[in-house]
């Protein structure tokens, strides 16, 4: 008898579909099921893994993806007839795919050979019905796991197999796209998820699909196909990663060891506990009350109490190795180490975790924008812990969120912020505001901090002195709705990028916002946006720094938050450039891109003129619109116009598109329709006023600009 498959599947199987299970009140051999079991183990694993609420703890969802497989034998359903030979009924021997490479398995319930080989059709027969019966079954467990109450932790009870003690096991890592799909499915509902595992691992049909979620107890299969067919637009790639991935396989796991500190007091606890019970057992025996009249418990419909369970037992904090940033292909966040004078510090640490897990009475509890106030969705990750200008700060890590939590400086203070997405430029961290200004964490692969004035482009850096990660205060200002000044200038360690330098900006949350910077277009077109560090980006953003579409907003850290707390990035994209009227110099045309950590953002067109006076600003704004992909890579194209007045000279109508744009139309002041072979118009008109303009791009397309600025600022 051979052994089972290795952890599968390498994607879609054919045939899968087929089955659906067993019709209502069809028995199946309790062999045949067992043996379907087995066979497909790696399979059924990987599908209740998938089924799974992926927001809990990730132990418990691994434990509990082998508890639904291997429970799914258990209760009626399964008839026992005379035994057959297991052999006959695992699936059969592995067949070499027509082109080579690695074998695959069959179906299990034989693909099209039912025909044929009499005896032997008729039990790849019986297999894959017992398949489809074990299968149905997991299927249920899993969404009825993830139903209403998923957000407690996964009900794992102390009979439950299979037992894992002394050991937490977690999924292999997988990449960036891995990681952001299963935040996707962690969004999405249960059955949603069911329907998009069917599809990658069972390769299923959505009539299929739809026949076996509504016998697994699903209300609305047609919403779930719905739902699926959304995610699998968003993630083109969803069904191979999730058929391959190891992010998505329970059965190729890590292990490390609990939390030992805490067993080994729980361990004397228990033997201290035993003792004094024993010792008290004589005279409890006769001071037990009957059942009728024993109180009942703390938290239960009759006591009527809060839950009594501890909060801080759900999670625990890990810590990542000094240097495991020198040796992971991921930067982010999670490759930060433990640092600050207070790690060992146990008390200071459970406080904050008890916090976030549930916020006592008397703590402010702020979030930015669209950040979840929710308990830890894994094991956080400690960050920091000491003291910083008289307050005891903490900076946890869940994964997909900050938690700063501040005492000593007032009311005690929890503040959370969404990091999901965090790459080697999220390297600062604020730890603390005051009067002398902010002190920021920077990531362990920082090697040179510096900071610049960008109204002064030619002047040099001024370094930075940090001590242990942490920064000397730094006083940022913010003034006009201008970007914050100075900006941080980091470079990297070459152990991790190669003098690559970036800028950084403070607007106010407690994670710096990236500047990057797109030059004027070339002959080939930049592949995306650049670290603004260069000779051209840093006179570009000297110019438009009072122009970024970032909305004014008080300071995160005192407990109000507004939406230029939460920016992610700007980028400065400067999409063409145009010779002025009348030999008066040039003219840039630049769009401002402004990307928050929720994934919304705003953008704004402006115009870098030449300075010509006291009173004459070279750089007007000419649109903006909040919301939307403008000027992203998804919204690539872009049409912007601007009255102009050179002293002492006519007045002009300078319009402009990006690369793509071949004909511009107006009507207004001016009417006229011209093709623009290098994307810019000049045309001469007698008095401003409001155009109306349109844009013609070689997709054949139509394009508008984007709303005006009102007031508009007089050139």
């Amino acid at each position: 008898m051979r052994e089972p498959a290795g952890p599968q599947p390498a994607g879609p199987q054919p045939g899968a579909a087929e089955h659906t299970g067993p019709a209502p009140g069809t028995a199946v051999s309790a062999e045949a099921a067992e043996a379907a079991l087995v066979g497909n183990y790696a399979r059924l694993a990987r599908l209740a893994y998938a089924v799974l609420p992926a927001g809990q703890d990730r132990h418990r969802r691994v434990v509990a993806a082998h508890a639904l497989v291997q429970r799914s034998l258990s209760g009626r359903g399964f008839r026992r007839p005379p035994a057959a030979p297991l052999a006959a009924l695992l699936p059969g021997p592995r067949r070499a795919p027509a082109g080579g490479g690695a074998p695959a398995d069959p179906p299990p319930d034989g693909g099209g050979g039912s025909g044929g080989n009499g005896g032997g059709g008729a039990a790849r027969q019986a297999a894959g019905a017992a398949y489809g019966q074990v299968r149905l079954r997991v299927l249920a467990g899993a969404l009825a796991a993830a139903g209403p109450g998923a957000g407690r932790p996964l009900p794992l009870r102390a009979w439950t197999l299979p037992r894992v003690w002394g050991l937490r096991l977690f999924t292999a890592a997988g990449a960036a796209e891995e990681l952001a799909l299963d935040r996707a499915l962690a969004a999405a509902e249960p059955a949603a998820r069911a329907a998009c595992a069917l599809r990658a691992l069972e390769g299923m049909p959505d009539t299929a699909v739809r026949s076996l979620l509504a016998r697994a107890g699903c209300d609305d299969p047609g919403r779930a196909l719905a739902l699926a067919d959304r995610l699998a637009a968003d993630h083109p790639e969803a069904g191979p990663r999730m058929a391959s991935s190891p992010e998505f396989d329970p059965c190729t796991v890590r292990a490390q060891p609990s939390d030992l500190l805490r067993r080994r007091r729980r361990r004397r606890t228990a033997l201290g506990v035993s003792a004094v019970l024993l010792a008290a057992l004589p005279t409890a025996w006769w001071a037990v009350p009957s059942s009728a009249d024993r109180p009942a418990p703390p938290g239960s419909a009759a006591g009527g109490g809060p839950g009594a369970a501890d909060p801080s037992a759900a999670v625990r904090l890990v810590r990542a190795a000094p240097d495991a940033w020198r040796t992971t292909a991921r930067l982010d966040l999670t490759a930060w180490p433990a640092r600050g004078d207070r790690t060992a510090d146990r008390a200071l640490t459970d406080r904050a975790l008890r916090t976030w897990e549930r916020p006592l009475p008397g703590t402010r509890v702020s979030a930015m924008p669209g950040t979840s106030t929710r308990p830890p969705a894994e094991d956080p990750r400690l960050l920091f812990a000491g003291d910083v200008d008289g307050a005891a700060v903490v900076l946890l890590h869940d994964g997909g969120r900050i938690a700063r939590w501040t005492e000593g400086s007032g009311s005690p203070e929890l503040l959370l912020a969404r990091v999901d997405g965090a790459d080697l430029t999220t390297a600062a961290v604020v730890l603390h505001r005051g009067p002398r200004g902010a002190r920021l964490l920077l990531a362990p692969w920082v090697a040179e901090a510096a900071t610049r004035d960008l109204r002064y482009p030619d002047r040099p850096a001024r370094p930075l002195a940090a001590g242990g990660g942490v920064t000397a205060p730094l006083p940022f200002r913010a003034a006009g709705g201008c970007l914050g000044e100075p900006v941080l200038q980091l470079r990297s360690s070459p152990v991790v990028a190669e003098r690559h330098a970036f800028l950084l900006a403070d607007l106010g949350g407690p994670v710096l916002a990236h500047l990057t910077w797109m030059p004027p277009p070339g002959r080939v077109p930049p592949a995306g946006p650049r670290e603004a560090t260069g000779p051209q980006a840093l006179p570009a953003w000297a110019r438009a720094a009072c122009l970024a579409p970032v909305p004014g907003g008080p300071d995160g850290s005192a407990g109000r938050v507004g939406a230029a707390a939460s920016v992610r990035s700007v980028n400065l994209w400067a999409f063409a450039v145009q010779p002025l009227p009348e030999r008066r110099g040039t003219a840039t045309w630049v769009c401002l891109r402004t990307d928050r950590w929720t994934g919304d953002g705003a953008a704004a067109t402006a115009v870098l003129l030449p300075a010509s006076g006291p009173g004459r600003p070279g750089a007007v704004r000419t649109g903006q619109e909040s919301g939307g992909r403008a000027c992203s890579r998804f919204a690539p194209d872009v049409l912007a116009s601007v009255w102009w007045h050179p002293p002492g000279g006519r007045g002009y109508l300078l319009v402009a598109g990006s690369r793509h744009v071949r004909r511009v139309a107006g009507s207004g002041t001016l009417r006229f329709g011209a093709a623009v072979p290098h994307q810019v118009l000049a045309l001469p008109g007698g008095t401003a006023g409001p155009e109306r303009l349109s844009a013609l791009l070689a997709s054949g397309a139509r394009i508008g600009p984007l709303p005006p600025v009102r007031p508009a600022p007089a050139p």
